[in-house]
């Protein structure tokens, strides 16, 4: 049975992989060969695994120093992950603005739950306006907080003041799309805008 608008309060979006474009390969496909040159660093270095530690709130700068006296050989490519972290995010998704702004449009209440460093967030914000339209955005790097643990669902929810049965949720991360449901969340597995302006729509939203 297809839920009425009436049953949903509160529509949050995850960032990056829904709303904005983001990758460490648009920064490093101007550093390396090819894409399995960039792989190549990426697993060598571990900076997967770093930026986990920056979106839970570790500064950049720390972060980087330390993989940089690990690998000296790669310092240059370490520290454009922060000078030039703006490369990583060529752009939005358009088809999932778009959905954004019709809900917008239709005053459906916005927010966001995002895996960010707390440092770069800012500059996402001077990058992307249509961010503003969030009434709130929990950053991971601002709580010391990380997807999928359930408790930055529960700041979330201090913050919309809605009942989880009651939000949508929407991310293209499976494990914390997942962990959402698991805690009541009308969950949202994101794979691209299409599919998503289908769920939506199913939902009764209207977009």
């Amino acid at each position: 049975m297809s839920a009425s608008p009436a049953d949903i309060s509160a529509v949050v979006f995850d960032l990056g992989g829904v709303l904005l474009d983001w990758s460490p390969f648009y920064l490093y496909r101007s550093m390396f060969p090819d894409d399995a040159a960039v792989q190549a660093f990426l697993d060598e270095t571990g900076l997967h695994q770093a930026n986990v530690e920056f979106d839970g709130g570790r500064a950049f700068g720390e972060g980087i120093a330390a993989l940089v006296r690990r690998f000296p050989h790669h310092t240059d490519a370490l520290r454009a992950f922060d000078e030039r972290w703006v490369e990583t995010i060529p752009g939005a998704i358009p088809g999932s603005v778009v959905l954004l702004e019709a809900l917008d449009k239709a005053g459906m209440p916005l927010f966001a739950l995002t895996n960010f460093s707390a440092e770069k967030f800012p500059l996402a914000r001077l990058l992307f306006p249509f961010l503003q339209l969030f009434r709130h955005v929990v950053v991971s790097g601002e709580v010391g907080l990380v997807k999928p643990d359930p408790r930055i669902f529960d700041v979330l929810l201090r913050w919309t003041d809605v009942p989880a049965h009651r939000t949508v949720y929407i991310d293209d991360s499976r494990v914390n799309y997942e962990a959402a449901a698991r805690l009541g969340f009308r969950a949202l597995h994101f794979t691209g805008p299409d599919r998503l302006q289908s769920d939506l729509a199913a939902l009764g939203l209207p977009v």
